[in-house]
């Protein structure tokens, strides 16, 4: 049985294009597009009709960084596969790239078998997975090949928290260059963790346990620094490198040189590093807990970095880093010590709307909020054209867009599974009204109208932005 939905009267928006037209859905995909009130468009019969008179038609977003379920800390962060695939149709998020973890001691297959068990049946929109690497061996380096093959196709490392993720630079060094062979893209998390560990000590050792001693020890510089390192690294085995959660000015400069230079370098930020600051962090009575999250919120001055590396293209992607924890029982395990508190916050629900706010706010055009927010972490990932776009043959994950509602960010109203919202009170305008995955409604005029289940997953190719 063939389905045909006709989307109306609204203006789409890609990354290259804006244009007034009407969208042809049929059996999942996007099947043709064409100019509103042509004859073209008119002939069009539908099952389905959506008008988005005064409204944009934009891609589903693509979160490339997200961790449901993910174990931290004694804990695991609160958003399942299920709450937390719901809370990103919400907010206009139609396929997420989640984190299977490698654990110490066991393989990749072991690790990514562990996630497809956590997420399948649950979704209820597209999922891809990246794979951890935590245990760099001659096993795991052969298994790296055979991932890239059957469609996971990047994999993180750490240089923050030795004795969990932790890689020294051997141990990166191994991996990109097996990346450099296989296709593979190496994400990295750059900070010093072993620095960083001797800053938390004499940090403790003096007292200074509140949560805004988190932002302190994790310092710039050691972001910076690491950022530096593993380009250097990724220079010398000729890999490409993406790094995570860029959120110093320091940093966004070692990836503009490196990208000057002409290196398969890649940058991302999250909307948090965009929006809150360090004074978030020093809110009394431990509520600065909320905001912990590594890298650190950044003092205010870094944000101008952050903004303009994104318009000029040294930072490609804006992604969640979702990793939610429950400031009750779960960030309350750090009382007395900043360094006990899980790291991660919630934000997949938050993106696309924080990202038009910038646009309303004049950061970035409308375009660009569609080519960091869909279409580059599509084709940064693999996924595009079947992601990221509304073109012919593309899968029909559409976002019927309210630019012009307003509302108020807060925990009584986000679908995320966690007690607080990062961004409590902010006022923004811009609003997801009706969201197709696949052609299937998930949400239809601000109800959730999808299912478990509904998501599948989503096998990928490689980077497709490599020299």
């Amino acid at each position: 049985m063939s389905s045909r939905t006709v989307i109306r009267g609204g203006l789409v928006i890609t990354a290259s294009d804006e244009l007034h037209a009407d969208v042809l859905v049929e059996d999942g995909r996007i099947a043709a597009l064409a100019a509103s009130g042509t004859p073209a468009a008119e002939a069009w019969t539908a099952e389905q009709t959506i008008d988005a008179t005064g409204k944009y038609v934009i891609p589903g977003g693509v979160d490339a960084h997200t961790h449901m379920e993910l174990p931290f800390g004694g804990t695991f962060a609160s958003d399942s596969f299920e709450t937390g695939t719901r809370a990103a149709a919400w907010g206009g998020t139609t396929t997420i790239v989640d984190f299977a973890v490698q654990s110490v001691g066991h393989s990749l297959r072991e690790g990514l078998d562990a996630w497809n068990a956590k997420a399948d049946g649950k979704c209820a929109i597209d999922y891809a997975f990246h794979m951890i690497v935590s245990d760099v061996n001659q096993d795991t380096l052969k298994e790296m090949d055979l991932l890239v093959e059957e469609g996971v196709t990047s994999f993180k490392q750490f240089m923050a928290y030795p004795g969990v993720f932790y890689s020294d630079d051997g141990q990166i060094l191994r991996a990109m260059q097996r990346s450099a062979e296989n296709g593979g893209l190496i994400m990295m998390h750059a900070e010093n963790g072993i620095a960083i560990d001797v800053l938390v000590e004499q940090a403790l050792a003096r007292g200074e346990t509140d949560p805004r001693y988190h932002g302190e020890v994790r310092k710039a510089l050691l972001e910076a620094e690491a950022t530096h390192r593993a380009i250097k690294l990724a220079q010398v085995a000729g890999a490409p490198l993406y790094v995570v959660h860029v959120s110093a000015q320091q940093a966004v400069a070692e990836l503009a040189r490196a990208r000057d230079e002409g290196l398969n370098v890649f940058g991302e930020t999250c909307p948090q590093y965009l929006f809150l600051s360090t004074d978030n962090l020093a809110e009394p009575d431990f509520e600065g807990a909320k905001y912990v999250c590594s890298t650190p919120l950044r003092p205010k001055e870094h944000q101008a970095a952050l903004w303009r590396g994104l318009r000029t293209n040294d930072l490609q992607v804006v992604s969640t880093d979702h990793c939610p924890f429950c400031f009750v029982g779960q960030k309350e395990l750090g009382r007395g010590n900043f360094s006990k508190i899980p790291n991660g916050l919630p934000g997949v629900e938050n993106r696309m709307d924080l990202l038009h706010q910038a646009v309303v706010d004049g950061h970035i055009t409308r375009r660009r909020w569609i080519e960091i927010a869909c279409a580059t972490p599509a084709r940064m990932f693999g996924l595009y054209p079947k992601k990221g776009t509304i073109a012919p043959g593309a899968d029909a994950d559409v976002v019927i867009y309210d630019p012009h509602a307003e509302q108020i960010m807060s925990a009584e109203t986000h679908h995320m599974n966690v007690d607080y919202s990062a961004y409590e009170g902010k006022r923004t305008t811009g609003r997801v009204e009706t969201v197709l995955s696949r052609g299937e409604l998930v949400i239809t005029e601000r109800e959730f109208t999808g299912r478990a289940g509904h998501g599948v997953y989503t096998p990928r190719s490689t980077c497709q932005y490599l020299n």
